[in-house]
């Protein structure tokens, strides 16, 4: 063989990443964490026409790097807990706004998901801290 199978994975990763850089367009977002209350707005086409839609919720987990990088977020819906994954880089993402910011201990808050009622309260994180 020419090349080491490690050097031909390294020129693959470069490659992505390139072609990532090059030709995804980034768009400018807060930085949020896991237990931030965010309102994300995105739009919805029907037929010929687009609306904008929001969705609220809680900041269950980050995950992904770079152009890959998505985010998951809960909400309730009356008795119903409804969780939607937004990619960062979606063309139909318009808007993130932070309402809360949340201070919890783990980056993915999966147990978030089995409380109900005030036991699923989360503190807010002080103003300074990060």
């Amino acid at each position: 063989m020419l090349f080491d199978i490690n050097f031909l994975f390294l020129i693959k990763m470069d490659l992505i990443k390139y072609v990532q850089d090059k030709y995804i367009t980034k768009k400018e977002f807060p930085e949020f964490k896991a237990g931030d209350t965010l309102t994300v707005y995105y739009e919805i086409k029907e037929g010929n026409k687009t609306r904008t839609q929001f969705f609220k919720g809680v900041v269950i987990q980050l995950r992904g790097t770079g152009a890959t990088k998505t985010f998951t977020i809960r909400k309730m819906s009356g008795d119903v807990g409804v969780e939607r994954v937004f990619p960062i880089n979606m063309p139909a993402l318009q808007k993130i706004e932070v309402n809360r910011r949340g201070k919890v201990r783990r980056a993915r808050i999966y147990y978030f998901r089995d409380l109900r009622g005030k036991k699923a309260r989360i503190k807010d994180r002080a103003h300074g801290a990060k």
